[in-house]
């Protein structure tokens, strides 16, 4: 035990750029991940997003501990993450598969996804027992190789090692299977038109395509890694490469945020010049997707699809044609039933059909509004115009 002091002293304490931006990541993904399980709804596509990234900090925090050496004064931790790195490529895939395809995760559907993970913690069980010396020969040979081994005392098994040993080959595998999974799901999407990339900064399919590159980027990274350190040593690089991306994904997260839309913050009457939306941006939508014939379409929902608030699109409305939301949306359902009361595709069609068919719910509805808008019934209108036509 004397010797494994004297080792554990001479071990040094290094803090540099790199070990600051590691701890960086590690605090912020942290943070992240706590706003989304405080955040999100239970069984989400994002709560699995939150646990990938808590997976990668804890990873993250063992990195940290063995590159500043402070793994010394804890070093029953030591390799304790492996298994955990075996998680992240599977959380990833996990959350991906639940945003595409909108089914929340299971494990009672998912379990053989942790077969690895799990094979791999049994087959390490006996260097977790191991005596603390074990430990801290693992230690030293992947980051001091130059202050010698200790001795261990009694009989050690080391047949942990047979797995441990190709630790590095099982993790390219598991990234590169899940890498394969997360291609193949994406392209099933794509084809299937499963994505929406409607007026949002952030689409599905971006962020997809992103999660989906930076998978592939860092199993070119660590695949490098590996070739140019034979021992952990390199792992701070990857350590670094995962910050960059956790900065990155709170920048594209608060790029999404309505914060500043819907809390008290946002002046609710926000003057036009200081928005960015136009007029023109929501009569094109509403045309060009047909949204108004939609039954359920509302104020509140068109503000979601066109990513901004209720007041804002209200204003705009009222400011360039002097109507309401409502009366705006009708008359461009009138405009088209007038249209399909006359058109002989829709002769087929009842007049409450023609009704239903432009986004009204009720007959009565329908009936009230195109008087409003035309000054007569649907059936009168028609009669006219058909009588004009064979003047």
């Amino acid at each position: 035990m004397n010797q494994a002091n004297t080792v554990l002293e001479q071990i040094p304490i290094q803090f540099d750029l790199a070990s600051h931006i590691i701890l960086l990541g590690i605090v912020q993904g942290l943070f992240l991940s706590l706003v989304i399980f405080l955040r999100t709804k239970k069984r989400s596509a994002i709560q699995l997003f939150g646990w990938a990234m808590l997976v990668q900090c804890l990873v993250f925090a063992d990195i940290y501990l063995c590159y500043t050496g402070l793994m010394k004064h804890v070093l029953f931790l030591n390799d304790s993450t492996e298994p955990l790195v075996l998680l992240i490529a599977p959380t990833l895939y996990f959350f991906l598969h639940s945003l595409l395809r909108r089914q929340p995760f299971t494990l009672k559907k998912n379990w053989f996804h942790f077969i690895l993970p799990l094979a791999y913690t049994v087959s390490q069980i006996p260097y977790s027992i191991s005596p603390m010396e074990v430990k801290l020969n693992a230690y030293i040979g992947a980051y001091h190789r130059d202050l010698g081994f200790v001795e261990v005392p009694g009989d050690v098994s080391y047949s942990y090692h047979i797995i441990k040993d190709e630790f590095r080959w099982i993790l390219l595998f598991s990234f590169a299977f899940y890498l394969f999974l997360s291609v193949r799901l994406v392209l099933r999407s794509w084809r299937t038109k499963e994505f929406s990339s409607k007026n949002s900064k952030v689409d599905k399919y971006t962020f997809s395509r992103s999660l989906v590159s930076f998978l592939l980027f860092l199993l070119v990274f660590i695949f490098l890694t590996f070739l140019n350190y034979d021992d952990d040593s390199g792992d701070h690089y990857l350590a670094i490469f995962g910050t960059i991306t956790i900065f990155i994904t709170s920048f594209l997260i608060l790029s999404e945020s309505r914060f500043f839309e819907k809390s008290w913050i946002a002046d609710k009457y926000d003057t036009l010049s200081s928005n960015s939306l136009q007029f023109e941006e929501v009569d094109r939508f509403l045309d060009d997707q047909a949204y108004y014939c939609n039954q359920d379409a509302s104020l509140k929902n068109l503000a979601g699809e066109l990513n901004t608030n209720a007041n804002t699109i209200s204003k705009l409305i009222n400011s360039k044609t002097g109507m309401n939301f409502n009366d705006f949306i009708n008359q461009k359902r009138i405009q088209l039933a007038k249209t399909r009361l006359l058109d002989d595709e829709f002769l087929h069609l009842t007049v409450e059909a023609i009704g239903h068919s432009v986004g009204f719910r009720s007959k009565s509805a329908f009936y009230n509004a195109f008087k409003k808008h035309v000054g007569s019934s649907p059936s009168n209108y028609m009669k006219q115009k058909k009588g004009q036509k064979y003047l």
